[in-house]
């Protein structure tokens, strides 16, 4: 059987208290009983678990995380970049797909109450007020990536949307672009949306381009549907020369919509992703992008959480990372 740190303090001659003491803060203990306690631990080959860790710390040492679509691959950037965080900072990660589904999402904070994860990073998805009430009410700390609330003061760590979607937008009209239009995200429930617009608005207006802010047709985040978002925006507005599109997946599917009807990218029309997937610079043409730090969001929002079961506050509340231009194949000069 495997020796338990009830075993290690009876061989040591002392507590189970100083056993975890100097498991975790060995300063803490005098000499002579640390070198027992540490003599013990070696005869007896003792692992401490994780379940052991829970019942001393109160800890379940495991964070939780709500994603809204596993099989979108920012996600995939999301997810690498907070389990690495979380394997430098002790913690397990169990994943949670909710579909955008409200009574899904729900149940799954249930099952993190159940499971007694430490805290939970919320992402990508509009903060309900039934989503903030059970949260709070199951007191499990949260923070939100890619995400934020102007009603509630929750940690919150993403990229300025607006001023993104503008670099984009006047990156296309540097290019000589006067006809753009945009393919953004069309459901209510989108919190990236509205400021994405919002910049595509200020940029094509502020250069006196204001006749094409009604160029824009809306898609639900798959490549499917910026396919068919891509038809009805040029069925509308036919003499286009650029397109920025909210999400790489759109741009893939309007580029694969306009060489379906032997509209040459960038030759003819100009595209302008958002995201900088792994797959933009492996797509033909290679697609321009506004590329999100996708790995280092993930990875960051597992260290505020971290900062936040540590000391009950985090220094920056609402925290942007950087974006920047990639400029590949599927844009030029108009």
């Amino acid at each position: 059987m495997k020796a338990t740190i009830r075993d290690v303090a009876r061989l040591a001659g002392v507590s189970i208290s100083t056993v975890s003491r100097v498991m975790n803060a060995p300063e803490t203990v005098v000499a002579s009983k640390r070198d027992r306690v540490l003599e013990a631990i070696r005869q007896l080959q003792y692992q401490p678990n994780a379940f052991a860790r829970g019942l001393i710390y109160k800890k379940s040492f495991t964070l939780g995380l709500l994603i809204p679509d596993i099989e979108n691959l920012y996600y995939a950037g999301i997810i690498r970049g907070m389990q690495d965080a979380c394997i430098k900072l002790g913690y397990s990660l169990m994943i949670c797909n909710t579909d955008r589904d409200k009574e899904r999402l729900l149940s799954y904070i249930d099952t993190f109450r159940e499971k007694q994860v430490d805290g939970i990073v919320f992402a990508s998805d509009k903060l309900h007020p039934e989503y903030y009430e059970k949260l709070v009410g199951c007191r499990i700390p949260f923070v939100m990536l890619s995400s934020h609330s102007d009603e509630y003061e929750i940690p919150s760590i993403e990229v300025d949307d607006e001023a993104a979607a503008y670099d984009a937008v006047k990156f296309l009209i540097e290019l000589g672009h006067r006809e753009i239009g945009m393919i953004g995200f069309g459901h209510s429930d989108s919190i990236s949306g509205p400021p994405r617009y919002d910049g595509f608005v200020k940029a094509v207006t502020e250069s006196g381009l204001g006749h094409n802010v009604n160029r824009v047709k809306y898609a639900n985040h798959r490549f499917e549907d910026g396919y068919q978002a891509a038809h009805e925006l040029f069925t509308d507005h036919p003499g286009l020369t650029a397109v920025f599109c909210v999400a790489d997946e759109f741009a893939m599917g309007t580029i694969s919509y306009l060489k379906d009807r032997n509209v040459l990218v960038p030759g003819q029309v100009s595209v302008i992703g958002f995201d900088n997937l792994r797959m933009a610079s492996m797509f033909i043409p290679k697609l321009t992008t506004i590329a999100q730090p996708i790995y280092q969001l993930g990875y960051r929002a597992a260290e505020k959480l971290h900062e936040l079961l540590s000391t009950g506050r985090v220094e920056v509340l609402r925290e942007k990372m950087q974006h920047k231009l990639i400029v590949r194949e599927s844009s030029r000069e108009k």
